[in-house]
């Protein structure tokens, strides 16, 4: 089994690690023993790498403009709704956090900013499509984007490899996904979600 290393980060209370989730509000509707019956080939097409992992952690690495911020500004698309995706407590973040409080307003604090911060990511589903949609639209128009990125003088994300060839799936499997099979991922897994009741995503690492 694959080491895991776990951050708490206040006062987001964003649970970082190896390994990168799209979760809905009725996951565990979606992700029942129908889904796990599914051809691995299938599943795999619903999978976002560790790399990607990395891309949306680096806001929290690089001192310069992080890389997708780089890749908003590049395509003109607003990716301002991804980073928001990491904003939801779990019940289980939510735990964590209360264990810290010393007074009855101090829990009270986080359960409202908890609260929140659910509500407003309530209902994003159609926003989140349209982001990643429109990122591979544009994306698969835009030759050498590896190019026209500034790794900020450290690049954890292998751009010769992660950021080329963007319109071919290069992975094997989830862990060697490419940005382009990555954003494919995300785009079949919301659609595949949204036909199936989802209304609100978020993002969860572990």
């Amino acid at each position: 089994m694959d080491k895991k290393v776990i951050i708490f980060v206040r006062p987001q209370y964003i649970i970082m690690g190896l390994d990168i989730f799209v979760i809905t509000d009725n996951y565990e509707e979606i992700r029942n023993s129908d889904y796990y019956s599914m051809s691995k080939d299938y599943r795999d097409q619903h999978k976002l790498s560790r790399t990607f992992c990395n891309l949306m952690c680096r806001q929290n690495v690089v001192d310069g403009e992080p890389e997708l911020e780089q890749i908003g500004r590049i395509t003109g698309v607003n990716i301002s709704a991804l980073y928001d995706m990491e904003k939801y407590w779990s019940d289980e973040t939510i735990d964590f956090a209360l264990e810290s409080a010393q007074t009855d307003v101090e829990r009270q604090e986080i359960l409202n900013e908890a609260e929140t911060n659910r509500s407003s990511l309530k209902n994003n589903i159609d926003l989140i499509l349209r982001t990643i949609g429109a990122l591979v639209e544009k994306l698969s128009m835009i030759d050498n984007l590896d190019k026209k990125l500034d790794d900020s003088g450290f690049d954890s994300l292998d751009y010769s490899f992660y950021f080329t060839e963007f319109n071919v799936d290069k992975g094997k499997g989830y862990i060697g996904n490419n940005f382009g099979q990555d954003l494919r991922n995300f785009k079949r897994f919301l659609e595949f979600a949204k036909s199936r009741g989802a209304t609100t995503v978020w993002f969860t690492y572990g």
